[in-house]
C-alpha cells in the first residue's frame, strides 16, 4: 500500500474526499433547489436523503477501496470477481468524460476571477461572447487542467492531501467571509427567510426526488471516486466516522452557500424574491453587475473572492476526477504516476475541446443532438453532462451497492468496517448499513436511474412515473 501512497492521517483523507464532493453544484444548484422546494422543509428532506442513501453508498465504496488497495477497476479483480470489472470501467469512463466538460466550466470561473480582480464587471454582459472566444477559453482550460495535473503528479500525500488541506480550509474561510458580508447588505434578512422558512405546501413527490438526486450527485458517488480515495486510507481509520465528516462537510458548504447567495439576490431584486433561479445564468450573467453596484473597490474584492471560491470548489473536484483514471493507469498498466498523470490530463483536455466549441463557436457541437422530446438540439457539453453524470452515476451506484450486498456480501464489508471501528459489531450502525445497502439504496438508486432515462432521453415527466409507481405498489 505504501508504494501507491497513502493519506497520512484522517484529516487529510476527509479534506480530500470532502473536496471531491464539494463542487460548483453546491453553490449554484443546491441553495435554489432548497428555496424552491420548501426552504427548511427541503433542507430536512435533503439531510435525510444524504444519510439514508448517500452515507451508506459512500461507506460501501470506501470499504471496497480500502480492502483491496486498488483502483476502481482493479478492486473487482482483486476481490476475485473479474466479470464485475465493468462496474469499474463505468466509473473510469465517467471520470474522464465528466472532467472533459467540468474543466471547461471551471475555466469560465477562472476567467471571471481574473476579470473581476481587475474590475471588469462588464464581462457579465458579454458571457456568450466570452464562452465563444475559443482562444481565451482554451488557455484558461489548459491552465486549470495543468494545475490539476501538477497536483495529481505529486502523488497522494504531497499532491492530493497537501493541496486539499490548504484548499478546503481556504474555501471555508472565503465562504464564511462572503456570508458575513452578504448579511450586511440591504434586504439580506428577506433573502434568508426565503431560503430557510419551511413552506410545506411546496413539498411533494417531486421535492423528494429532487432532494434524492441532489444528494447523490453532490457527494460524487457512483464513479469509483470514493473507492479510489478509500484505497489510500489506513486500516486503523474509522471509515464510518470519516464518511460522516465527509457528508457533513459537503452539507455545510451547500448550506452556507445559501446564506451567501440569497442575501445577494434579495439585495439585487430590492427585497423581492419572485421567480428565483440559480445556475450558470445567475452566476456568470447577473452577479458581476451586482458586484459592480457595491463600488469599484469593494465590488472587485467581493466579486473576485466569489469566483476564487468557485475555482477552489471546482479544483478540489477536478483533482479527484483525474485521480480515478490515473490510479487505474498506475495500478493496472504499471505506468509511472507522473507520466500517467500528464498523458491522461492531455487526453482529457483534448476530449474537452468539443465542449469549448459547443458554446456557440461551432454549429455542429452547439446543435449536437436532439433527444428527450425537445424541439431544439442539445449542445455537446450538455449531452455529456446528461449521459456521463446524470445517467451513468446512479447506474454505477445501483450496481455498486448490489455488488457489495449480494456478490461481495455485507459480511465482508462489515469485516472491513470493523478495522478501525471495534464497536461496530452489533451496533445500530451495522443494522442500519445492512438494511440500506441490501434493500434501500439499490432500489432507490435504480428508480433515480429509470427516472433520469425517462426524463432526459424520452421527455417523460419523472413525477408522473413515480406517481404511477406508487399507485401500483399501493394496489399490489
Amino acid at each position: 500500500m505504501s508504494s501507491r501512497g497513502t493519506f497520512t492521517n484522517k484529516f487529510g483523507f476527509i479534506m480530500a474526499a470532502a473536496g471531491s464532493a464539494v463542487g460548483l453544484g453546491n453553490i449554484w444548484g443546491f441553495p435554489f433547489k432548497a428555496a424552491n422546494g420548501g426552504g427548511g422543509a427541503f433542507l430536512f428532506i435533503y439531510l435525510l436523503c444524504c444519510f439514508i442513501l448517500c452515507f451508506p453508498v459512500m461507506i460501501t465504496e470506501i470499504s471496497i477501496g480500502r480492502n483491496t488497495t486498488k483502483n476502481a477497476i482493479g478492486a473487482f479483480s482483486k476481490l476475485g470477481f473479474q466479470n464485475w470489472k465493468f462496474v469499474g470501467f463505468i466509473g473510469v469512463f465517467c471520470g474522464v468524460m465528466i472532467l472533459s466538460f467540468y474543466n471547461v466550466v471551471a475555466s469560465w470561473a477562472f476567467g471571471y476571477f481574473i476579470n473581476l480582480s481587475i474590475g471588469n464587471f462588464e464581462i457579465g454582459n458579454h458571457f456568450s461572447d466570452f464562452t465563444k472566444d475559443i482562444n481565451i477559453i482554451i488557455v484558461y482550460a489548459f491552465i486549470f487542467m495543468f494545475i490539476t495535473a501538477f497536483i495529481i503528479s505529486k502523488g497522494v500525500t504531497k499532491g492530493i492531501e497537501n493541496a486539499s488541506k490548504i484548499m478546503m480550509p481556504a474555501l471555508f474561510v472565503i465562504l464564511i467571509g462572503l456570508v458575513l458580508y452578504s448579511l450586511t447588505l440591504p434586504n439580506a434578512l428577506i433573502g434568508v427567510k426565503y431560503y430557510l422558512i419551511p413552506d410545506f405546501s411546496k413539498v411533494s413527490i417531486s421535492t423528494i426526488y429532487i432532494a434524492l438526486g441532489q444528494a447523490f450527485f453532490s457527494l460524487s458517488l457512483g464513479m469509483g471516486m470514493q473507492l479510489t480515495y478509500g484505497s489510500y486510507v489506513n486500516k486503523n481509520d474509522n471509515i464510518v466516522s470519516s464518511a460522516m465528516w465527509i457528508t457533513l462537510t459537503d452539507l455545510s458548504v451547500a448550506f452556507l452557500a445559501g446564506f451567501m447567495m440569497f442575501p445577494i439576490i434579495a439585495y439585487m431584486n430590492n427585497g423581492t424574491m419572485d421567480n428565483v433561479t440559480g445556475g450558470p445564468g445567475l452566476i456568470f450573467v447577473t452577479l458581476p453587475g451586482v458586484f459592480q453596484t457595491l463600488g469599484a473597490v469593494t465590488g472587485s474584492i467581493v466579486g473576485s473572492l466569489f469566483f476564487l471560491l468557485l475555482c477552489f470548489a471546482a479544483l478540489t473536484s477536478t483533482i479527484s476526477l483525474l485521480e480515478v483514471p490515473v490510479a487505474w493507469c498506475v495500478d493496472e498498466l504499471k505506468l509511472n504516476r507522473s507520466f500517467a498523470t500528464w498523458a491522461t490530463a492531455l487526453l482529457i483536455f483534448i476530449l474537452g475541446i468539443p465542449c469549448v466549441l459547443a458554446n456557440g463557436y461551432s454549429d455542429f457541437w452547439t446543435n449536437f443532438i436532439t433527444y428527450g422530446g425537445k424541439e431544439t438540439p442539445t449542445d455537446y457539453l450538455s449531452f455529456v453532462n446528461d449521459f456521463a453524470s446524470e445517467l451513468l452515476l446512479p447506474l454505477g451506484g445501483t450496481i455498486m451497492t448490489f455488488f457489495a450486498a449480494y456478490i461481495w456480501k455485507t459480511k465482508n464489508m462489515n469485516e472491513e468496517i470493523c478495522s478501525g471501528y471495534p464497536n461496530y459489531r452489533g451496533s445500530f450502525v451495522e443494522l442500519f448499513l445492512i438494511f440500506t445497502v441490501k434493500y434501500f439504496c439499490p432500489v432507490i438508486l435504480f428508480i433515480i436511474f429509470i427516472c433520469t432515462v425517462l426524463n432526459k432521453f424520452f421527455g417523460i415527466d419523472s413525477v408522473i412515473f413515480l406517481k404511477l409507481l406508487f399507485k401500483y405498489i399501493k394496489y399490489e
